[in-house]
Order: C-alpha cells, then structure tokens, then sequence
C-alpha cells in the first residue's frame, strides 16, 4: 500500500551551471510542492500505513525549514554565501547545488532518517519512504527514489553537511531536532496528536 503526504514552502535559490542563464545566474524564488509517498505491506490499529496526522510533525517541520528561506550551495561564492546570510536570517545551506533534483534527495535523506529514528506506537509496521517528489513549478518536478537520494554519482550527501540557520532551527518545535536526528536519538511517536 502506497500513501502520499502533499507539503508545499516558498523557497530561493540559485542553481550554478546549469543551462538556463536566469536559473544559474540570478536569485529567483519557486512555489514548491513536495510529495512524501510511504509504503507499507501492513495497516496499523487505525488501519492506516501511517496516520497523516503524524506527518505533520517532524516531517513536516524539516520541510516547512525551506518555507521563506533560501537555499545555498556550501560550494557556491563565499562573498554571496555570506552576503545572504548576513541578510536572510532563514537560509538552509547544502553539500549539493538546491535543483529540484538535489532537494528530493536532500528531503529523501531527511525524511528517511525521521523514520529510522522514530518507535512507532499505533502498530505501525516496515513503514518506508517510497520516494520523495519535488514539483518545483506546475509543469516540471524530480523524483528520487532511495538509490538516488544514496547515489555517489549523484554526488554524496552527507546529512551532518547540512546546515540550518539559527531561526530555522528555533521554529521547530524541539531547537535540537537535527541533532537529535543526526546522533539516532529515539523520537517517539505520541499516542494521540
């Protein structure tokens, strides 16, 4: 069985080297929409593959870190990487450049380790990430799948070389949420939301 969780944030970015001039070479913004698709052979006591409620807790607080943010590339000029986030106190920096296809395996990364780390208490069972979709516009959008989001010919992403800013991460509701999730500490899921 295969569910779909729809979130959607407004972002910034610049994506360096790719063909298009107004993409590669200007700061411009994108209405994202993002698809979670979780599977499961097995439906829980509520016999659901995962409540959508619970979606909107970890999950949906590292996606929404990329609402009214801007997205950098750890590779990209130093002089503007600084220079935007001396001015943007929401910025979100990556080891790969933020294209649509980078940010589904960036998410995928994220969403699959919230779920690694998670103890289930509703009889959740073999709960995966199916993959993760990024509509960066109406008609264009990537999907990646866990070979992607894992591919070293895509270039490796390492989940310590993402770095969010001081505010991103005092939104959330726990300030130590990525660190959490990047040391496996347990998150249990509450009973009822």
């Amino acid at each position: 069985m295969l569910i779909r969780k729809l979130f959607k944030f407004e972002n910034a970015h610049i994506v360096r080297d790719c063909s298009t001039q107004r993409c590669s070479e200007n700061i411009h913004g994108h209405s994202y929409k993002v698809e979670v698709l979780l599977e499961s052979n097995y439906l829980d006591n509520g016999q659901m593959v995962y409540d959508f409620g619970l979606t909107k807790l970890y999950i949906k607080e590292l996606i929404d870190s990329f609402d009214h943010a801007i997205t950098l590339w750890l590779q990209d000029n130093k002089a503007y990487i600084e220079s935007m986030k001396k001015y943007s106190n929401r910025w979100v920096e990556l080891p790969v450049s933020p294209s649509a296809e980078q940010f589904s395996r960036v998410i995928f990364l994220m969403v699959e380790r919230v779920l690694a780390c998670t103890e289930m208490q509703n009889g959740e069972k073999e709960v995966k990430l199916h993959s993760i979709i990024v509509h960066e516009t109406e008609t264009g959008y990537a999907q990646g799948f866990k070979e992607d989001a894992h591919s070293e010919l895509m270039g490796k992403i390492m989940l310590e070389d993402i770095v969010f800013s001081e505010q991103v991460k005092n939104e959330w509701s726990d300030s130590e949420l990525w660190n959490k999730l990047l040391n496996h500490t347990l998150i249990i899921n509450p009973k009822k939301i």
